[in-house]
């Protein structure tokens, strides 16, 4: 699959859901280790929380990936604007879905593993790696 020309240097990815607490937070972390040359990453939500669901923060240690210092974010305009791709990581709730705002972007309706045993968020976090090393592999075809 062919994204775009041989010219990504600079290019940024942004993972949002609606806390940017678990899925988006996981996923910025595994494309920081997967992203090819030139691209960059950062995550949002329509309605971020005080902190990372420290469980999504465990599940991460154990494949030996650090997302404690990350923190939540607002998504604003200057984020989408200055995003070359953007991905959705599922909405599960509809009202402050942040999908709407996003326009033309991937969804990758992935469950959230907010308030979830640790044996899903593993779940959870492995379908989210699997997607980031899927992408990431098409950004360096392309």
């Amino acid at each position: 699959m062919k994204f775009f020309g041989k010219h990504n240097e600079g290019k940024k990815i942004l993972f949002v859901c609606v806390e940017n607490a678990g899925r988006s937070q996981i996923a910025e972390g595994f494309f920081r280790k997967y992203a090819p040359k030139g691209w960059t990453t950062i995550s949002a939500g329509s309605r971020p929380t005080p902190e990372i669901n420290p469980v999504a923060v465990d599940v991460m240690k154990e494949v030996g990936i650090d997302i404690s210092k990350q923190k939540p974010k607002e998504l604003s305009e200057e984020l989408i604007r200055s995003s070359f791709i953007k991905v959705s990581m599922g909405c599960m709730e509809q009202t402050e879905c942040p999908a709407v705002f996003l326009g033309n972007h991937q969804d990758w309706g992935i469950e959230d593993p907010k308030g979830k045993p640790i044996e899903k968020v593993r779940e959870i976090r492995d379908e989210i790696e699997k997607k980031v090393k899927e992408l990431a592999t098409n950004l360096e075809l392309s």
